[in-house]
């Protein structure tokens, strides 16, 4: 996993910084023995009760505890209950002394690499301390600010903990709360300022621009909220990242993961999926900036693609008519779905679901707009397998939210993946009905037609729906219901294939079948809503 590379190389970062700012041993000095996790109390205690060089030693026995070495205490450092390292090293924090202070920084960014610690940290008792102390060294500028940013950037990996992370604003003791954008000490408000006040192009490697590179990690992930994205919207940020974007010299295909290109063309991708960030980088300029690197492929490409269809850009901004936006974000999709990354691209996890099929009704929807009625661009996205993978998706919830529909999906979506799915197959239909030639009936397309659009209904019934994403399911399940006469060969192939995919996953598959097919009636009168059980059964057609 992408986050997985970052933390082994902020380790081994770590380390080289280590060697750099730990003064050497005197050689005459009494060899100490390494520390142990016993030793802990009696190091909190010297931490907290003394200055200078006995807390910053002190300090570094606790960072040699859970340095790269070490991996094997750092959860119980944090989780086992035994003691409190968090509030002395955020204590640390507040040093002047250099040493003391980049120790703790050490310390905490290692010990906010494994999951059970990044809960604790960020959301636990200590997390006002911890979560403060990181942004008021960000806020001093200090030589350790990219340390910090890198810690809070490992800890905003829990999804958890990201809307808590950018509520930070803290006032003076008696003083009334501020909300994060009207306070100048708060989280969000640093990292602005962090970033306009850098250098327009800051010499790589800089204690300046390391800030800035890592701080751009952090609001990625802080971006993914929407709640985030909305501050954020209201900040220079996202006219900062559109410029780091517009003023690097590197071409894409030559931009390192977690470098500050790639770090701020993902601010820009998670900004743009929400209204008022995303009105933001437009007027940022960012769609004449993004749009460039769609042409490069790989993972820049992909990333350049989705903003832009966030972004509504049009359809003639795709390259290739859109053949490789439509390809990619298809596979990006179907790989969410699988449960799988891309070798030499991303890792599973990185890009959630409802990103990948928002990006796909987005290019749906514009290239719906480029259509003449003839559905000449919307057949670019409307491939079997994407049809049935959108199917897929609306169906899987569906089946979820059935408390009596037997089977399941080993991956369920969340309800905003299948409004978006609903939305591409809404955009999508010009080319999805389009008939074969010779016209001719088809008795396949006859079952498929009621059978999607039964599909459709059902979830436009779904508790939870939202009236758009109602609207749109009764729509494209009116069109697709009242297509039936004629054979529309891509609307078969992709019932074929959403067919076989439930027979794969143990789905029942009469589920939007329709039953009513007659009325079963004996001397008595009507006996249930069945379809006839023999031949000479008395039935109503109805």
């Amino acid at each position: 996993m992408v986050s997985f590379r970052r933390n082994k190389n902020k380790e081994a970062k770590e380390e080289k910084k280590d060697t750099k700012v730990v003064p050497k041993e005197d050689k005459k000095a009494t060899p100490t023995k390494p520390p142990t996790l016993d030793d802990i109390p009696d190091l909190i205690e010297t931490m907290l009760n003394e200055k200078g060089e006995k807390s910053a030693a002190a300090t570094k026995r606790i960072y040699e505890l859970c340095d790269v070495g070490h991996k094997q205490n750092r959860v119980p450092m944090v989780c086992s209950g035994k003691y409190d390292v968090l509030t002395p090293l955020a204590k640390c924090l507040t040093q002047e002394s250099g040493d003391g202070r980049h120790l703790a920084c050490l310390a905490l960014n290692n010990l906010s690499i494994p999951t059970e610690n990044k809960r604790v940290m960020a959301l636990g008792p200590a997390s006002k301390a911890v979560i403060g102390g990181l942004c008021k060294v960000i806020a001093e500028d200090k030589q350790e600010s990219y340390l910090c940013c890198i810690c809070l950037m490992n800890l905003s990996f829990l999804e958890a903990s990201i809307t808590s992370i950018l509520q930070h604003s803290p006032v003076g003791e008696g003083k009334d709360a501020k909300a994060p954008l009207e306070n100048p000490d708060s989280l969000l408000r640093v990292l602005e300022k962090l970033l306009t006040n850098s250098p327009a192009v800051p010499k790589s490697g800089s204690g300046k621009s390391e800030g800035v590179r890592w701080a751009c990690g952090l609001i990625k992930n802080l971006a993914k909220s929407e709640d985030n994205a909305a501050m954020i919207g209201k900040t220079e940020i996202p006219k900062c990242v559109v410029e780091n974007i517009r003023a690097t010299t590197a071409p894409p295909s030559r931009w390192t993961s977690n470098s500050l290109e790639d770090f701020s063309l993902f601010v820009v991708l998670n900004l743009a999926q929400w209204p008022i960030s995303k009105e933001a980088l437009v007027k940022a300029g960012a769609v004449d900036v993004v749009k460039p690197i769609m042409a490069e492929g790989d993972l820049q490409g992909l990333k350049a693609t989705m903003a832009c269809a966030f972004l509504d850009a049009d359809w003639a901004s795709f390259p290739d008519g859109g053949n490789p936006a439509a390809k990619s974000t298809s596979e990006l999709m179907t790989n969410i779905v699988e449960k799988k990354g891309k070798d030499g691209q991303y890792a599973y996890g990185v890009f959630k679901l409802y990103t990948a099929t928002k990006a796909y009704r987005d290019l749906a929807v514009a290239a719906s707009k480029a259509d003449k009625g003839d559905g000449e661009s919307t057949k670019v996205l409307a491939v079997p397998s994407s049809v049935a993978l959108n199917l897929q998706i609306v169906s899987d919830l569906v089946l979820s939210a059935m408390d009596d529909a037997e089977g399941g999906s080993k991956y369920v979506p969340d309800a905003m993946s299948a409004e978006y799915a609903v939305g591409a197959v809404h955009a999508m239909l010009p080319a999805i009905l389009q008939t074969g030639e010779p016209a001719r009936k088809s008795l396949q397309s006859e079952k498929a037609c009621s059978e999607i659009s039964n599909m459709l209904l059902t979830y436009s019934d779904i508790s939870g729906t939202s009236p758009e994403a109602k609207s749109k399911a009764k729509e494209a399940a009116d069109k697709i219901g009242a297509a039936s006469s004629s054979a529309r060969p891509v609307l078969e192939i992709s019932h074929d294939l959403w067919t076989q995919y439930r027979k794969r996953e143990g789905q029942p598959l009469d589920q939007f079948i329709s039953q009513e097919r007659g009325i079963e009636v004996d001397e008595s009168g009507p006996l249930d809503f069945l379809p006839c059980a023999s031949s000479d059964s008395n039935c109503a057609i109805l």
